[in-house]
């Protein structure tokens, strides 16, 4: 069943139900079906004048962008959602790879969506997702966040991006209610929100929690009776990051995944149900399928696993898996760990070093505040690590080495350190090593 077949349902089922809240405007799902269909029969009108085959549209936090979104997806005219800051010349990029490869999107499968990748190790490629992909990955997710049609969820994340846009599809697909709202810059509007819409869940990505916590401290507490689920994602959390969320909001079921656009949500882990394994990524969402091979690259198999990429770029599959670029390891429980990316893995004279585990021990140490490490030339070992620091005061590294002894092996010591104001991050948080190269 697509997620539109759903939302009708839910138009019957829910008639007078808010569907979509946005500051002073509420619409029901009965309301919402009847706006969706109109702009549906608007655009086939249009199709047939054009022969459309697509939209590329900036992206707003409002039910407009919603009843467009949908409507596209009746009218079977793929959606191209872009950030609405984008640049002027990006724009037309991307416009002019779409009239290139029009041919591409059209095949025995539907597409749905393309979703351009935010290009952490290069060039961002457009993602063909078909309604089948989409309809698989909100019910994966939905089971594993077990939110339901009695659910109000907060959605400050961007639709422009693939978890935002994610959540939107899930609380609808459900019978829930979507409140929108503008980001996070704004924590007292944000809790006024959360506490006037009593809403029962949000999801954000760990950079959001980090300045939630900074600007407002342990405020978020006061809602440990009211919510009931947060979906986290998109970039690595620590684990005093996540015990702390825990201690605050103890029975708020907290979930955190790991997905790529090209497959959303392929792992998911509880926070309070897989204490053991906080530094894990969890374990296969449900219907999925995860191997790691030989050479410790992640596999993906499952229906919500994208059909392929714009202008007929070639993805890496492996045995009937999506090759994810991303390498780890799994445990006797099936438990999974990320170990790095493929290609920045650091090769020390034959060893291979995760620059994931060097960060992880780097950002323990009091005085840095976060930490991103690459491999350098060296005539010797080929390669070292070079680490890069973001403190909060100034780093003795005799200190800093002497604390690294015993945590990890000698030979994943960073040979380097500088300090830097910030890191190459993608939006969503994911840090960009191969910037630093």
């Amino acid at each position: 069943m697509t997620i539109e077949e759903c939302i009708y349902k839910n138009s019957l089922k829910f008639p007078q139900k808010p569907a979509l809240i946005c500051g002073n405007q509420t619409v029901t799902y009965s309301v919402f079906w009847q706006m969706i269909s109109s702009y549906a029969s608007d655009l086939n009108k249009l199709s047939e004048c054009r022969k459309m085959i697509y939209q590329i549209y900036r992206t707003a936090q409002n039910i407009d962008f919603a009843v467009r979104y949908f409507a596209a997806h009746l009218a079977k005219i793929i959606n191209v959602p872009v950030d609405n800051d984008i640049s002027k010349e990006r724009f037309e990029e991307i416009e002019n790879e779409l009239s290139a490869s029009a041919s591409s999107m059209c095949g025995e499968h539907s597409v749905a969506d393309i979703m351009f990748t935010t290009g952490t190790t290069g060039r961002p490629k457009g993602v063909m997702l078909t309604h089948e992909n989409l309809s698989a990955a909100a019910e994966n997710i939905n089971a594993f966040v077990s939110n339901t049609a009695d659910d109000t969820e907060l959605i400050a994340l961007p639709l422009g991006h693939s978890f935002g846009l994610g959540r939107l599809r899930c609380v609808l697909s459900k019978g829930g209610t979507a409140v929108l709202a503008n980001g996070f810059a704004n924590i007292k509007k944000l809790f006024e929100t959360i506490e006037n819409q009593h809403c029962t869940g949000f999801a954000l990505v760990p950079a959001a929690w980090n300045y939630i916590q900074r600007i407002s401290g342990d405020k978020i507490a006061k809602f440990a009776g009211q919510l009931k689920y947060i979906e986290i994602g998109s970039s690595y959390m620590s684990e005093t990051s996540k015990r702390k969320l825990m201690s605050l909001l103890p029975q708020t079921r907290i979930c955190m995944h790991y997905g790529l656009t090209e497959a959303s949500r392929s792992t998911f882990l509880s926070f309070s149900n897989d204490e053991k394994y906080l530094n894990s990524i969890g374990r296969e969402s449900q219907n999925t399928e995860i191997k790691i091979f030989e050479d410790g690259e992640i596999g993906v198999k499952g229906p919500h696993v994208f059909y392929g990429y714009l202008n007929g770029e070639k993805a890496e599959f492996r045995d009937g898996f999506f090759l994810t670029g991303d390498c780890g390891k799994k445990d006797s429980d099936g438990y999974i760990y990320l170990t790095g990316r493929k290609k920045e893995i650091i090769n020390v004279g034959g060893k291979k070093v995760s620059p994931f585990e060097v960060e992880s021990v780097l950002n323990s140490y009091p005085d840095i505040k976060e930490s991103c490490c690459v491999g350098v030339y060296d005539e010797v070992y080929g390669e070292v690590v070079k680490a890069y620091l973001v403190v909060n005061k100034t780093v003795d590294y005799k200190e800093l080495r002497k604390f690294l002894n015993g945590k990890i092996e000698t030979y994943k010591f960073p040979a380097s350190f500088e300090t830097v104001t910030n890191l190459p991050k993608t939006e969503s948080g994911k840090l960009q090593r191969l910037k630093l190269k």
